[in-house]
Order: C-alpha cells, then structure tokens, then sequence
C-alpha cells in the first residue's frame, strides 16, 4: 500500500485491486461462530441467462450497504450467492443459438439438448456474478449456489415428495397461463400486460322460445366453448330468465342461462358468457354449477376438433370467419372499439391463451395459512409496512398453484407413469416396477418444475437442507431479504409458506421492499423504448461508489425512483470532495506526530463543535440504518462531509496548521484525523472502495492500524465523553455571522481577495467571548484584515454596511469594500454601455419601417433587451446617485 494518496482520485487504479484484495483475505467468508451473533441476508438469484440492470445494481447496492453496516458492527455477517437456472428464460435461449445452427431441439433430444444447455451455462452463467463483483458485492463467493445444483435439487425432490405425500401435491385440470410459441404453461411473473387496442364484439344469443340476450366480448373465437350465460341472482332485468336455455350461435347447441354473484349487473347488458376452459374467472364458475369444460384449442392456439367448422384455423383467423359469420346471421350488434390490458410472454412477446390443461399443482389453502398469520402478527415485517396489503392482496385471493412445466432445462418431477395399469408413482429413486401390477413398463414425466419452485426453498436450500447442517442452524431464519415490489407473489410468499411448510420458521424477519428504476422521464427501462441504461457502463466511466451512492441517494424504500446522468456526476464529484479533503489532511498529519489520544484542554471551540457533530451523526446515521432509511443515512453522511467538515471545518482549522507556534495545531491534526476516520466508516458501506483506499493509504501513513482494512474495523458509536452542545451552539452563531458577511460581500460584487475590518458588537458578553475565542478562525471565513469586538456602536462610521444575527450586529467600513472612486469610474463606463443599447433599440422600435416588416418574433426579442436594458439602467444610476453622497 502506498503511503500517500495519488494525486487525483482515479476510480479504475483502486476498484479491481481492492476487490482482489478482499477476495484474497476472505473477508466476506462466514463460518459459524457461537460466540458471535449472525446476520444473513439470501440474495434474490439473478438468472444465469442475465446481464446486470439497473434494478440489480439498486437491489444488491442495498444488501451490501446493510451487510457492511452489520459486518463493522461485529455481526458475524453471510451474503449467500447464487444464480437461478431461469428454466424458460434458459430454454429459450439456447433454442436461439441451435436455430442458427440449423438445429431443432428435438432433433438432439432431450438429453443432447441437457448437455448443451450445461455448456451453456458454464460459458455464460457466471457473466452476471462477475458484474455483480464489479459492483463491490461482499457476497460469501466460497458458498455459491445455483438452483439446479446437487444440493438444491435433492431439497427440490424432498419437498415434492413431502407435499405430494401429505396431498398437496396433485395432478388435475385447471386454468393455466398458456404460452402457444413456446407451448408451455408458464407463471404470472412472465406475464407482461400491455395496453392494446381491442373491440367490444356484442352478440345476441337467441333464447330458447324466442327473444334475446346480449353478451359483449373481447375474444369472440372463444364462444365455441361456451356451455353458459350468466346473470345477477338480483337482477331484476332477467330473473325469469334463470333456468331457460339460450342457443349458442354457430355451434347450434342449447346451453343453459345460470345466475352467479361473480355477474357486475352494472357493467355492459348485465350477461356474461361463460367459456370455463378459457377464462380462470368462468372456470371457477364453471366449478360453482357443474358445467362442462370445453377447450377449443390446440397447443399452437389453433382451433381444435370442439370448434367444428374452424377446426385448423389460427385463434386470430378463426376469429375473423366467426365475426363475419355472425354478422351474416345478423346476430353482430355492434363492434365497439376497447382498449384493455392483455397478457404477453415476456421471453417471446406472444399473447398468452387461458386454457385448462392437466398440470401438477400445489394446493394452497392449507399452506397459505401460517404465511398469512406471520404478517399479522408481526412476526414478519415488510419495510415500508403498506406493502401488507399487496401481501394479503395475493394471499386472500390465493389459487392452486400450477407447478409443472413443459420443458427440459429445470428440475424434472421426480413421477413415473405405468403404462399397464395407469398408476402414477411418485419417488426419489427411479422405480424399477410398478408396486401395483409389478410392470417394468414405466416412463418419467416428461416436465419441469416452475423455477419458483425451486427459489422457494433458497433461504434454507442453500444452507444445506435436507440436511441438518451446522450452518442451516446458525444462519437460519434469515434476517432481511431486500426486493423489488413485483415479485411479493411470486417470490416472498412462496418462500414465506415454504420456511414454515419445511423448517417450522419464518425465512427472514424483515421484507425491505424497493422500487423500480426509470428513466429521467420516469419511463420504464425497456428494450423497446431504448432507454435503459447499463450499470457497467456507469462504473467503467465514474466508477461503483458513484453508481452506489446515486442509486441509494435517490431511493426511499418503496418507492420508484428516476435516474439521471447529472446525479452520479454529483456523486463522482463528492468522491472527489471525499479525496482531496483526505490528501490535504494526510499532507498536514505527514508533517507531526499526532497520538491516539489527546488533551482535551488543548480542543479549542471550533474542535469541539465538529466532535459534537460527528458523535450526533454517528447517533443519527445508526439509527437511520437500523430502520433501513438508507437515503436518509446517506445524505446526512453527505451534508456533513462536503458542508460541515470540509467547508466549514477544514478551513476553520487552516490558520492553526499553517501556524508553527499555535500550541492547539496539535489538537487541530488530531480532530481532522478522528473526524476524517469517523466519517470514512460511516460512508464505507455506500461507497466502500474509496473508503478502503483512504484508509489503509492513513493508517499506512500513521503506522497506527486499527484493523487490515475499513470492512472489518469497528463501526462508530456514540459517545457522550463528545457532547459539547453550548460550544456546538457557540460555532453556529459564528457561521451566522460569516454567512451574512458573505451575503453582503456578495450583493456589492466584492471580490474575496479584498479584505474588509469587520466589528462585531455585542451587549452579551456571552457572544462577545465567542467571537473573541473565535478570532483566528473567523477572520480568515470572513475575508477580514481586522476583528474587533465591542460592546456599543462607538467607532462605527455611519456608512458602514452590517449583518445581524441574533444578538450581535456585524459592521465593515464601506471604504473597505468598496474603492469609490473606482467605482463610480466602472459605473460611468457601464452607464455609457447601456445609454448606447438603450439608443440602438429605442431606434429600432420606434421605426415604424422595421416593425411592420421584422417577424413577431424579432420585435419580441427587441422589446425584451428594452426592459432588460432599461432595468440595468436604473440600477446603475441608483447605485452612482448613492456613491456621489458619499
């Protein structure tokens, strides 16, 4: 390590070597320790097919900032790692790369395709954890999981086998999400809605005996399954309809009128068709009055043999030929254009069938139960708390859950089929003969687990379950798992039901919830629009402390949050603040020698004011932290460091450093020391590769080591041997009084090469000995040449200009700042410079030539020079009328 700090701070000549270096020394490696209490946080698995966005940057940012925060407070701190296999997202991808090679994944089969999809994941899978690394990630590296891994599939057989043997687990027919390009079922959290324009198609259904009723619809192709139309119990309209039969058109089959709550009677006619194989709403009404489910289509969405005629034709042609028929039969009402949201894969951007299909699913309402109670009663807490109710939004609504996949890369269902008697074996071990009929005849389903499946179980899969390993005993439950709002369903509570399904605990204590990245225009971040930005980018151009700092600075838990290029230059220049505050310090402590203690009579006011706002920052940025107000935390630490500590601080203590007789320049070094460390540990898990730099590169310089790097020594605390509240309150009245100095220097354009005599006065003596302990200090801020202090007015000349503040009056000698002979010959050449202006554009205007030809905007521009011209006037003559009185 150097002994001095480079000149400029250089983000790309510290951030790979200091990485290096903690990788090197194992310092974000746990291992259990009885005696230390633990903290552990599960990373949110990134696919292995991903590249690092920016919600990966803010949601990692996060957990290591809290990881850092705890690692220095002397928790015994595990970041578990891990990639998830991404089964479709996978899938899809190396279909992709076999189809430019001419390939078709079932000419490989499945295990030809198995070992290109291995191939491929050690080729690329590791892509985003060296991304992640390049963020400064403090993960524990050496327990790194991945979700197809030996150890998490045995946990995932494990559990099917539980489940299914205490009937949780079960195969049978339902509503799924049907992806018909990929043809497979696929879960919600691959589901983009999107706006689309639609139509309304409203169609009248004759009534059996004669008469009408009128459905509207938005996928007319789906009446061939129709085997109902409901209406309101309480709608009057068409009570004495209930029980009748309507014919289905085309089909020309009776299908019965039913009533239903599940009917809006104020939405459209009040008449609902109900199709249960294609809509999760009609099914479950289907369920409610034992009606028939028809599925019209095939596997690729084209109509199958139940819709008759249409048999063959593509959902969107049979569509056409059903409207156009319907309108020849004059049954077409009307077609009334509606926008409305509909389901598109996200992986192929097709739009998503609703059909019934025989699946696994797992049965939830039994299971749903002690995940709800955890959040009621507090057990588990979601950080901001009004994230309960989208929670229990999805719990209360909660539906069987369709688990298997049709596709080969995941986790196969460990179930065998006997082809002789039909029994479906459930087992861990491959069968050899069917326990029922003793036939060998047996085939393994051909389907894969939901890849939620398997995150489910990764706060206790990757520590080690089924087994009962130490570390599973240690590190378990969890403390925090920090995401983002839109996998609270699809992740949280499936982790949540499966801790207390098959461990007896909660998976984590506390839920901190973040939102999503926009852009400056507060757009989602899409491929489509063009507006996403790559973090590594950012990193390679102002490093990851600035990417880091920018990402919290702007976030509050919960809540969206836009990025803008111009806030990570702020944070790049902060880092620079950060750097040459601490080479200026470093330069100064090289010269003396300063201890690890100091003679408190020796602090002089000044010192003990910024000792007092360090010790209440530690309190304050703690405690922030403690309650995940991370933002917060962080523009505290911010506000003190650029405004507090080098602004005031620094220059405050300028005169004792330079000075080779102050006795106090040694206890000067020592607070600049005490208050640059302080502060460096309470930014280092926001910024934690500057911070490591500073100081070793101090401690190196000192030859006083605290610990080997920043990550592993002590977080601060608060101390009261530091409360120095009345000389904290002393300083703020002398920075009152220089910000009215400068405010006054300012408003008469004086420059802070010209010195002034600036006299205070005062009948407190209170504040008279402020200034007076004061005055080596506050006459360098001041831009003073002489401090005088004094009880009355005596001596004041009349033209002097003043400051107050509360208490005292601050006075310079208008002769002081201001050279008025000078002046009034600077103001004389202005003067002439605007009487010219005026005259140009007092010409132009009142030509009655120029202003019936120049364009609208021409005049606008000339009239607006006028009343700028003529406000300047006006200024200048004011300001020589009052220097002539002088």
């Amino acid at each position: 390590m150097k002994k001095e700090l480079a000149k400029t701070y250089d983000p790309k000549d510290i951030e790979d070597r200091l990485y290096e270096k903690w990788i090197n020394k194992k310092y974000f490696h746990a291992v259990v320790d009885k005696e230390k209490k633990p903290f552990t946080i599960v990373i949110p698995p990134p696919n292995i097919t991903g590249q690092l966005h920016m919600g990966h940057a803010l949601d990692n940012s996060l957990q290591d900032i809290l990881i850092r925060f705890k690692r220095m407070q002397g928790f015994n701190t595990l970041w578990q790692p891990g990639t998830d296999h991404a089964s479709i997202a996978t899938e899809v991808k190396i279909i992709e790369e076999l189809k430019k090679q001419g390939i078709d994944k079932v000419d490989i089969g499945r295990e030809g395709f198995l070992e290109r999809a291995w191939e491929w994941k050690e080729e690329y899978g590791g892509k985003i954890i060296s991304q992640l690394k390049k963020l400064g990630a403090s993960c524990d590296w050496d327990r790194e999981r991945f979700t197809l891994d030996e150890g998490c599939s045995e946990a995932v057989t494990e559990v099917f086998l539980k489940l299914y043997k205490q009937g949780y687990i079960y195969k049978g027919s339902r509503i799924i999400n049907w992806c018909p390009e990929c043809k497979t079922s696929i879960s919600e959290a691959e589901v983009e809605h999107e706006e689309k324009a639609g139509h309304f198609w409203h169609i009248k259904y004759p009534i059996v005996g004669g008469g009408f009723v009128e459905i509207a619809t938005t996928r007319p192709e789906t009446m061939l399954g129709d085997t109902a139309v409901a209406v309101h119990p309480e709608d009057e309209r068409y009570k004495s309809l209930v029980g009748k039969n309507v014919i289905l058109p085309l089909m020309n089959k009776e299908i019965p009128i039913i009533s239903d709550y599940y009917v809006d009677k104020d939405f459209g006619t009040g008449v609902v068709k109900i199709t249960p194989a294609h809509d999760p709403n009609d099914f479950e009404v289907g369920k409610r009055h034992d009606l028939s489910e028809i599925n019209i289509m095939n596997d690729d969405a084209t109509i199958n043999s139940n819709g008759g005629k249409y048999e063959g034709l593509d959902r969107y042609e049979a569509r056409k030929a059903i409207v156009k028929e319907l309108e020849e039969l004059g049954l077409l009402v009307e077609v009334e254009d509606h926008s409305h949201n509909v389901g598109m894969h996200d992986r192929c951007n097709t739009t998503v069938e609703p059909l019934i299909k025989q699946q696994w699913f797992v049965k939830m309402d039994e299971l749903i139960k002690p995940a709800i109670e955890a959040v009621k009663t507090g057990e588990i807490e979601f950080i901001p708390e009004r994230f309960d109710k989208t929670y229990f939004n999805w719990t209360d609504n909660i539906r069987d859950w369709c688990i298997s996949r049709q596709l080969w890369w995941g986790h196969r269902i460990p179930a065998y089929y006997c082809d002789a008697c039909g029994e479906i074996i459930v087992s861990k071990e491959e069968p050899s003969r069917c326990p029922v009929c003793g036939s060998t005849d047996l085939r393994q389903d051909e389907d894969t687990l939901d890849t939620w499946f398997s995150s489910a179980l990764w706060p206790f899969s990757t520590l080690g379950w089924p087994m009962d390993t130490k570390e599973l005993d240690y590190f378990y439950p969890t403390d925090v798992l920090v995401t983002g709002y839109d996998i609270i369903f699809f992740w949280v509570v499936r982790m949540v039901f499966s801790g207390y399904a098959h461990m007896g605990k909660k998976p984590f204590s506390k839920v901190l919830i973040h939102g999503l990245i926009r852009d400056s225009q507060g757009r989602k971040m899409s491929k489509s629009l063009g507006n996403g930005v790559d973090p590594l980018d950012i990193i390679e151009q102002y490093g990851a402390d600035a990417l880091r700092f920018t990402l919290v600075t702007g976030n509050s838990p919960g809540n969206d949050m836009r990025f803008y290029i111009e806030r990570v230059e702020a944070s790049r220049n902060f880092a620079n603040k950060v750097w040459n505050a601490s080479r200026f310090i470093m330069m100064n402590l090289e010269k003396a020698k300063v201890g690890a203690e100091i003679d408190k009579k020796l602090l002089t006011l000044a010192d003990k004011w910024i000792l007092d706002k360090a010790n209440n920052l530690v309190k304050d940025v703690t405690n922030n932290m403690e309650e995940f107000e991370l933002g917060i935390a962080v523009a505290k630490i911010y506000d003190f460091v650029w405004e507090e500590f080098c602004d005031w601080y620094i220059e405050m203590v300028k005169p004792r450093l330079y000075s080779e007789t102050d006795e106090t320049k040694e206890a000067a070094l020592w607070t600049l020391n005490h208050v640059l460390v302080t502060s460096l540990k309470l930014l280092h898990p926001y910024m934690p590769f500057i911070t490591e730099e500073i100081f070793c590169t101090l401690q190196e310089m000192l030859g006083v080591y605290e610990a080997e790097s920043i990550m592993i020594s002590d977080w601060p605390v608060y101390d009261t041997a530091y409360l120095y509240g009345n000389e904290a309150e002393a300083v703020e009245t002398i920075k009152l009084a220089v910000k009215g100095i400068r405010n006054v220097r300012t408003e008469m354009n004086v420059p802070p090469s010209r010195k002034a005599t600036v006299i205070v006065v005062s009948e407190s003596e209170k504040i008279r000995n402020i200034f007076t302990e004061s005055k080596v200090f506050f006459g360098t801020l001041a831009y003073s040449n002489e401090v005088i202090i004094q009880a009355d007015k005596d001596g004041v000349h009349k033209d002097a200009v003043s400051a107050v503040i509360p208490g005292a009056v601050i006075y310079m000698p208008f002769t002081d700042l201001i050279d008025i002979d000078k002046e009034i010959e600077r103001l004389e050449k202005e003067k002439k410079k605007l009487e010219g202006e005026l005259k140009r554009v007092n010409g132009m205007l009142s030509n009655k030539n120029f202003i019936s030809k120049a364009p609208e905007e021409k005049l606008s521009e000339e009239r607006a020079k006028l009343d700028k011209y003529t406000g300047m006037m006006d200024q200048v003559t004011e300001r020589l009328d009052n220097l002539s009185r002088r």
